[in-house]
């Protein structure tokens, strides 16, 4: 979507402008999970979100429709196992084109930011000793 400041903005000029008004780091994060309604295993988006702490120290997780219940059952793991603290919520609407109606369709939206306890590399350094050891390497889950 571009926005003409001006009537005479000539279309290169309007196309710089919005390539230079594009937030990079919004566009494309690297700490950030989009979950979809795919048949991915819970537990896949929980230990993704484990591996993007450890790297970045934070982590967005986002979804739209009806993998937002997914998106806050993740949230709800990692914050009940003392790995995660929630930093920020965001919700909004996005239109969606919907082929089949031939017009954008409003769907829900979350994203919420989550940061590492002070605990976390205690409690993930502790669960890969448990790991080495033959034991079950998981920090025991307990869901929301």
């Amino acid at each position: 979507m571009l926005l003409f400041s001006h009537s005479h903005t000539t279309a290169m000029e309007a196309i710089t402008e919005g390539v230079n008004n594009i937030n990079i780091s919004d566009s494309y994060k690297k700490n950030r999970i989009q979950v979809s309604n795919t048949k991915k295993p819970l537990f896949f988006y929980v230990n993704l979100a484990k591996r993007y702490m450890q790297q970045h120290n934070e982590v967005e997780l986002s979804a739209l429709g009806m993998a937002i219940a997914t998106v806050v059952t993740v949230a709800e793991i990692l914050k009940n196992n003392e790995l995660a603290i929630e930093k920020k919520i965001t919700t909004s609407t996005v239109d969606i084109k919907d082929d089949s109606r031939g017009r954008p369709v409003q769907k829900a939206k979350i994203e919420i930011l989550l940061g590492k306890t002070e605990k976390f590399d205690e409690l993930m350094a502790a669960a890969a000793a448990a790991a080495e050891d033959g034991e079950n390497g998981d920090v025991e889950e307990h869901t929301a």
